[in-house]
């Protein structure tokens, strides 16, 4: 009888196999992604991260799609510079442009831009803003109606901007006291301005006819809109409150791409542009203004009527004393045509 071959058990081999492979790390996310993430962590507005996406992505197109980590200075003077010779791009647009690359660097791949020299400057040419005179902002008033109109007045008699007006929420109106308050605003920042008397009583009216689309809302089992930040996540029935809700509300519902929830969004601002244009043309007015120009005016006539200046700018914030000077300026000449 023959006996059995003993093999020498081979002890490293077990323990190779024996031993835990460490788990897989996630895949990296892509740059684009990455730059996303950073500016939302940031609280930036979602247009700043259409645009710094948008310019990223110019840059990269621009040098042939080399990855922007083996690029530097140079690179970077030499699109900017091929913005203002071959696209001829704006100063401001420029601007926006560097910044962008410059949050790229700092901000995603972490690497240090030094001085960036040999740029050709787009000129920014010294433009005088578009005024309408108080005849011209009653005719293309006098052709508006409805939800145009209401906030055609609030950005001529409070000095709105449009997106601001669009975002105003039921809360923000304080008739008592004849004043809104400014959330989130240019710069991120809230500031209190006058509400119209002209407009107080319509005003009422508008949000009555709101507050009835959302109890109807309410009933079918929707009545929800999207709230700033966090606060979704600390206060979840907010979204439904009626003081939370849009002042100028669209005329349909969306499905959130997170929640897959049907919500209400603010009117869009192309409807009001749209409207707007419309009855400027309608009222023999051939200025190139749109809805920002009643912001301007707003501003022209209140020193006109001789308010202060400093008045002007506490109403009319984030807007220079230079800039205001501008205004005061062409005031005399554009009132005697």
């Amino acid at each position: 009888m023959e006996s059995a071959t003993a093999y020498p058990l081979n002890r490293n081999r077990l323990e190779r196999s024996a031993a835990v492979s460490p788990p897989a790390s996630p895949p990296k996310p892509k740059l684009l992604d990455q730059v996303r993430q950073a500016i939302r962590t940031r609280h930036y507005s979602y247009r700043t991260e259409k645009a710094y996406v948008h310019w990223i992505k110019r840059f990269i197109y621009f040098h042939k799609k080399r990855h922007p980590w083996e690029m530097a200075e140079a690179e970077i003077a030499q699109f900017l510079s091929g913005l203002a010779s071959e696209s001829h791009v704006s100063a401001s647009s420029q601007n926006q442009a560097l910044n962008a690359l410059l949050f790229l660097y700092k901000g995603v791949l972490e690497k240090n831009i030094g001085l960036i020299q040999g740029v050709v400057r787009a000129n920014r040419p010294k433009r005088l803003p578009v005024v309408l005179t108080k005849e011209e902002v009653r005719r293309t008033l006098e052709q508006l109606e409805n939800t145009p109109w209401l906030i055609a007045v609030l950005l001529y008699g409070a000095g709105l901007r449009l997106l601001e007006c669009c975002h105003l929420r039921v809360k923000d109106i304080d008739f008592s006291r004849n004043q809104i308050v400014i959330r989130a605003g240019k710069g991120n920042k809230d500031r209190y301005t006058m509400l119209p008397g002209a407009v107080a009583e319509p005003l009422r009216k508008h949000l009555q006819a709101v507050k009835r689309q959302h109890e109807e809302d309410l009933k079918r089992g929707l009545g929800r809109v999207a709230l700033p930040d966090a606060l979704e996540r600390k206060y979840p029935s907010a979204g439904k409150e009626w003081g939370w809700q849009w002042v100028f509300p669209a005329t349909s519902h969306y499905v959130d791409r997170v929640t897959g929830e049907k919500r209400r969004h603010h009117l869009h601002e192309t409807v009001v542009q749209k409207a707007f244009k419309e009855a400027r043309l309608k009222a023999g007015v051939f200025k190139p203004a749109g809805c920002h120009t009643l912001r301007h005016s707003f501003a022209a006539h209140l020193l006109e009527d001789g308010h202060d200046i400093r008045t002007v700018q506490e109403l009319h914030t984030f807007i220079s004393r230079s800039v205001k000077s501008q205004y005061n300026r062409p005031v005399a000449d554009l009132y005697t045509q």
